[in-house]
Formats: structure tokens, C-alpha cells, sequence
């Protein structure tokens, strides 16, 4: 063999290559993120449809997560990590405007 001929049977740890031999099997398990935690706090606060809605995305997420399914179990718990949020804004709005009402209002 002369040189500067590269051989193409011989694969070469510099040409790129991100292929280790492992195959579809030997694909890495993302980590689990339900926020089941988050979605237990927010049932404290006073927007009850969207606390159990995130609840119930939180456990449905666990569930997906243990059948395998990685993608829906990430997208479901996008879903709770969203309405989660979205119930605290909402509850602490609701409180914000009861301390208003209840504090602004006289009595004569």
C-alpha cells in the first residue's frame, strides 16, 4: 500500500463517525421528568380544574414512562410542567384579587 491511499474497509476514529456498534439497543433511557412534585404543590392553590388536569398529565407520564414510551412520557410532562405553572399564576391571581376585594371593601 502507498502513501496518502486511504483504505475505505478500515474505519478510521477520525473520519467522523459517531457509530460505536451500538445499535438501536443501546440507545440511552432519558431521564424521567413528571414534575409530580410541582403538580402536588399546585393542588394547594385555588384553580382546582387545572391543578387535577396537571395532576392527572403528571401520572399519565409516569405511566407512559414506564411502558417505554420515552417520547410521550417527555411531551406529557411538558403538558404538567406547563399547567402547573399556569395553576399557580392562576391561583395566586386568585388570591391576589381576594385580598384586594376583601381589604378595599367598608362596611358603613
Amino acid at each position: 500500500m502507498s502513501r496518502g491511499v486511504v483504505r475505505s474497509d478500515v474505519k478510521s476514529p477520525l473520519d467522523g463517525s459517531t457509530d460505536h456498534g451500538l445499535g438501536a439497543e443501546g440507545q440511552e433511557v432519558p431521564p424521567l421528568r413528571n414534575y409530580l412534585a410541582l403538580t402536588i404543590f399546585t393542588c394547594f392553590c385555588p384553580a382546582y380544574p387545572v391543578n387535577i388536569v396537571a395532576l392527572v398529565f403528571s401520572v399519565l407520564s409516569q405511566s407512559s414512562y414506564d411502558e417505554g414510551d420515552y417520547e410521550g412520557s417527555q411531551r406529557l410532562g411538558r403538558k404538567a410542567l406547563h399547567l402547573g405553572i399556569a395553576s399557580i399564576i392562576i391561583g395566586l391571581l386568585i388570591i391576589a384579587i381576594y385580598c384586594i376585594v376583601h381589604f378595599t371593601t367598608h362596611l358603613i
